[in-house]
């Protein structure tokens, strides 16, 4: 290890030589504002001899959720900040690493690799980490899904946790409202929910009293510094002509052929960036649901943006939810992305859908639970009685879903159909979700 890399390292580690210097340290590293995220993998997080992946859209809090965690677990890490040319220069060597870390630090400190989609083959380096015999419990954060997991996916497999870290949940904003009473805490999350439809759940907009601003500068960062810098798009105004239709078309079918005409590229350029979208943490791609029958359409995904606050920076548009013409798309996305929250990364039933038949019926979301399927419904209107469309009534007979959930403005009511169990939620239900989609029939 050379000597301007030490130097690096005891700077941006002080606690390396006196370590009674790091909670303070830590401190300074996590928001005073700081709101506790719901995250299920770090009961997995203490395990040496793995790789703990932590990634997530850019500015969604990856770094803050980490820090809180060794300064709740009183772990202070050897932090690397791979943004750093001599980090880098250095990382190219996994068994020169290994081994300069274990004249370092000891066996138990963790080690915070952050940013790591600027190193080089950031997967095999993760990888050699683990197979030379690392003790230390290694952490590796990434802003994009496209970089980092692209490289350790297959490289990884069996070596690896992994820990998405979204946007704030409804769940998560919830939780820092326990000191409310019953009827105050209602209305609040109501209000929460409406004002998430509008600017999201990033931190820096969600705790910004200009949140419009704060999406602003982050729909910058992604499409200059990552889409034109890191991803080297050639055609930097098509892709932000993509955002903008994506935005306008929230909850349509994709349609490559006829994006790609509007944009002035090719199709596989459409697919191209449509994939850097998806990796990225930006929009979700949800498939079509196939049950076996032969009147499913069964093709082309739908889009949502992950965060609905994006989409609005995306659109322009900031208007409160009551004044918004759009406000059935608006309902729609913030219940895709609030699913999608819940969603475990890695268990193959649980994944989102949505029905589309070829006469027209239709259902917005399937969420294929282990407990079984649950269809959900966004109705952006005040319903006063429980009534189901057509299209819910078809599927129902059709699939005998374990729950049918309509969510919606004005009515909270449950009943049975056939072996469904049928029920019309208000936007706060969101605040348990694990609750509406498992809990008890």
């Amino acid at each position: 290890m050379d000597g301007e890399l030490l130097t690096l390292l005891r700077a941006a580690n002080p606690w390396l030589e006196n370590p009674r210097a790091f909670p303070e340290a830590a401190r300074h590293r996590i928001p005073s504002a700081f709101v506790p995220r719901d995250v299920s993998a770090a009961a997995e997080w203490s395990t040496p001899g793995r790789a703990h992946l932590v990634v997530g859209a850019r500015q969604v809090g990856k770094s803050s959720v980490l820090w809180a965690w060794f300064r709740d677990n009183h772990r202070a890490p050897l932090f690397m900040n791979a943004e750093e040319p001599s980090v880098r220069s250095w990382c190219r060597s996994a068994t020169l690493v290994a081994s300069d870390l274990a004249g370092l630090v000891g066996a138990d400190t963790p080690i915070l690799i952050d940013e790591a989609q600027h190193l080089e083959e950031a997967g095999l380096f993760i990888k050699g980490l683990i197979d030379a015999g690392l003790p230390n419990p290694l952490f590796v954060t990434g802003s994009s899904a496209f970089d980092l997991e692209s490289r350790t996916r297959e490289s990884l497999a069996g070596r690896a946790t992994r820990t998405i870290v979204h946007p704030f949940s409804l769940k998560e904003i919830a939780a820092i409202m326990h000191d409310a009473a019953p009827l105050l805490r209602e209305s609040r999350l109501r209000e929460a929910a409406l004002r998430q439809m509008v600017v999201g759940g990033y931190p820096a907009a969600w705790l910004s009293e200009r949140p419009e601003v704060e999406l602003y500068r982050l729909m910058d960062a992604f499409v200059v510094r990552d889409a034109s810098d890191r991803f080297h798009i050639a055609h930097v105004d098509a892709f932000r002509t993509l955002l903008r239709l994506v935005a306008s078309q929230t909850g349509s079918l994709v349609n490559v052929s006829e994006w790609a005409g509007i944009c002035g590229v090719a199709r596989g350029t459409v697919d191209d960036y449509l994939t850097i979208l998806a990796d990225g943490h930006i929009v979700t791609l949800v498939q079509p649901f196939v049950g076996g029958r032969r009147a499913e359409l069964t093709h082309r995904p739908k889009v949502f943006f992950r965060d609905p606050g994006v989409r609005n920076a995306a659109l322009r548009q900031f208007q409160p939810f009551a004044d918004r013409l759009d406000r059935g798309a608006a309902l729609e996305g913030w219940v895709a992305a609030e699913l999608a929250k819940v969603l475990s990364p890695l268990a193959p039933l649980d994944t989102l859908r949505y029905w589309r038949s070829r006469s027209g019926a239709e259902v917005d979301f399937l969420v294929e639970r282990p407990a079984g399927l649950v269809a959900v419904e966004a109705k952006a209107a005040a319903l006063r009685r429980p009534a189901l469309s057509r299209s819910s009534r078809s599927f129902i007979d059709a699939y005998h879903p374990r729950r049918f959930v309509v969510v919606n403005l004005g009515l909270d009511h449950a009943e049975r159909m056939n072996d469904t169990d049928v029920r019309w939620v208000l936007p706060e239900a969101f605040a348990g979700p694990h609750e509406l989609l498992d809990g008890p029939d």
